[in-house]
C-alpha cells in the first residue's frame, strides 16, 4: 500500500509541476481554472484511494462474518474485560431501574426489574460462552 501511496504522490507532484508550468505560460488570468483543474484531479485520486480502502475493509469484514467468527480481538483478556464491564454497567443501571420498578409496581415491579436484569446478563453470558466454545472447536482458520 505504501508503494501505491508513493505512486500517487509522484503522480500528484507531476500534475502540480505541469499546472505550475502551464500557469507560467498562460499567465495569471488562468489561475482559477488551473487551480480548479488541479483540485479536481486531486479529488479524483482521493476518491479512488478511499474507494479502494473501503472495499478492502468491507471485504475483510465479510470474510470474518463468512467464517462465523468475531473480528480478532487480540487477547483472551478482551473477553474478560468485556464481561467485567458489562457486569459493572448492569449493577450501576440496576440501582435506578430498581427504584423505578419498586416505586411504580411495589415488590412485583422490583422482582420484574431484577428478572429483566438477570435475563439480560444471562443472555450476554450465554453469547460469550457459545462463541468461546466455537473458537475452541476450530483448530485453524481453514476449518469450517
Amino acid at each position: 500500500m505504501e508503494a501505491r501511496d508513493g505512486e500517487l504522490k509522484a503522480d500528484l507532484k507531476k500534475e502540480l509541476d505541469a499546472t505550475l508550468h502551464a500557469r507560467r505560460e498562460l499567465g495569471e488570468e488562468y489561475d482559477s481554472a488551473l487551480v480548479d483543474s488541479f483540485l479536481g484531479k486531486v479529488e479524483q485520486r482521493l476518491d479512488g484511494t478511499i474507494d479502494r480502502r473501503l472495499r478492502r475493509h468491507l471485504a475483510e469484514q465479510q470474510m470474518v462474518v463468512a467464517r462465523g467468527a468475531r473480528p480478532a480481538s487480540g487477547s483472551p483478556l478482551d473477553s474478560w474485560s468485556e464481561r467485567f464491564g458489562f457486569g459493572v454497567i448492569s449493577l450501576i443501571l440496576a440501582i435506578p431501574l430498581s427504584a423505578i420498578g419498586a416505586g411504580t409496581g411495589g415488590l412485583t415491579g422490583l422482582l420484574v426489574t431484577w428478572a429483566g436484569i438477570f435475563g439480560v446478563n444471562a443472555a450476554h453470558t450465554a453469547r460469550g460462552a457459545e462463541s468461546g466454545r466455537r473458537r475452541k472447536q476450530r483448530t485453524s482458520e481453514w476449518d469450517d
